[in-house]
């Protein structure tokens, strides 16, 4: 019963246009009304209003004159408010995000070569930064003096869904879009729920990614992705070891391990089809798996009980990305019940 979406196949076809250039690669958000005017005609108070984001309180123009995105997790919920942009890394971004081919949007690149100097003639009042461009944190201070540059990333010391939902928090108090925000958080939190219902509390799950045609282990409350969602899920390890790391590759772990660990479910997280699905030398996850002679004779493999996250993870991975992952595993549960 493998399991894919409407948007997983989408991107599969299209993920490609991103090339190799990557190849190298909760709770309520705190915010205060700070001289806030009447509301605009989207709901969003004129004036400003303070955020707390990574850094500390921020004090926000509402709504926002020019805005910047550099964060991944952030544009399909910007996208989905229709919240224009006048320079984002647009590099970065998956087809299945319009902004991507929005020439009327300044091109930041990617974080491998950006072109930070051209933030100056976006001339930002925001700057929503985070994920691969965090580092890029205080170059944006230096040539947007007069930006307010928020960082939202999840923080490692707090729950990863609490962080999602605290992120489109913050943005829904922004751009007036907090009843948006709150039902982002709800179908999270009861996608979730959906699968916690439906796993048994016993069958063994192992996660993985897939990467230049190589099958990669995701460890357990660590690795990228789907590391957090083991705990937050109740589900049961097929396998944990020892100074695992969250490299976007995977753990170094045999795919003989990975089979003798005979895991009842497999979660995929195919970074290549984020990034080069239109290479000739891309394999699909789902190839990848289904022609591994290891694999073969894993409980899994041979159900079908093989659930994969959207195409587009690698370059999206925002809260709309995991309610449809958890989604369809909750799908896949359901159908073996």
């Amino acid at each position: 019963m493998t399991a894919f979406t409407r948007r997983s196949l989408g991107a599969l076809s299209a993920a490609g246009a991103l090339g190799l250039a990557l190849a190298a690669c909760g709770g309520t958000g705190d915010s205060t009304t700070a001289d806030a005017g009447a509301p605009d005609a989207d709901g969003a108070a004129e004036g400003t209003i303070e955020v707390e984001d990574n850094n500390g309180t921020q004090t926000v123009q509402v709504p926002p004159t020019s805005v910047v995105a550099t964060d991944n997790r952030t544009f399909e919920t910007l996208e989905e408010w229709g919240v224009t942009l006048t320079a984002a890394a647009r590099a970065l971004m998956p087809t299945t995000i319009g902004y991507r081919d929005d020439e009327s949007i300044v091109d930041l690149g990617n974080h491998r070569e950006p072109d930070l100097e051209a933030v100056v003639a976006a001339e930002p009042t925001l700057i929503i930064n985070g994920q691969r461009f965090a580092q890029y944190h205080d170059d944006f201070v230096r040539y947007a003096p007069d930006a307010v540059v928020l960082e939202l990333d999840p923080r490692e010391d707090q729950p990863f869904a609490d962080e999602l939902k605290r992120q489109v928090s913050a943005l829904g108090e922004i751009f007036g879009k907090q009843a948006e925000a709150e039902t982002l958080g709800t179908d999270l939190d009861a996608a979730i729920e959906r699968v916690k219902g439906a796993y048994n509390g016993e069958d063994t799950v192992m996660a993985v990614n897939t990467s230049g045609g190589e099958i990669g282990y995701i460890a357990p409350g660590k690795g990228r992705a789907l590391g957090w969602a083991f705990e937050a899920l109740g589900l049961v390890p097929a396998l944990e070891v020892e100074g695992a790391s969250d490299d976007h590759e995977g753990d170094d772990i045999s795919v003989e391990a990975i089979a003798d660990s005979n895991p009842d479910w497999i979660l995929v997280m195919d970074r290549d089809a984020a990034v080069s699905a239109d290479d000739p030398e891309y394999t699909p996850a789902a190839e990848l798996l289904s022609s591994s002679e290891a694999l073969a004779g894993v409980t899994a493999v041979a159900e079908g009980n093989i659930v994969h996250m959207p195409a587009d993870t690698y370059t999206n991975e925002g809260i709309q990305t995991y309610t449809e992952f958890f989604s369809t595993f909750a799908d896949a549960l359901e159908g073996t019940a």
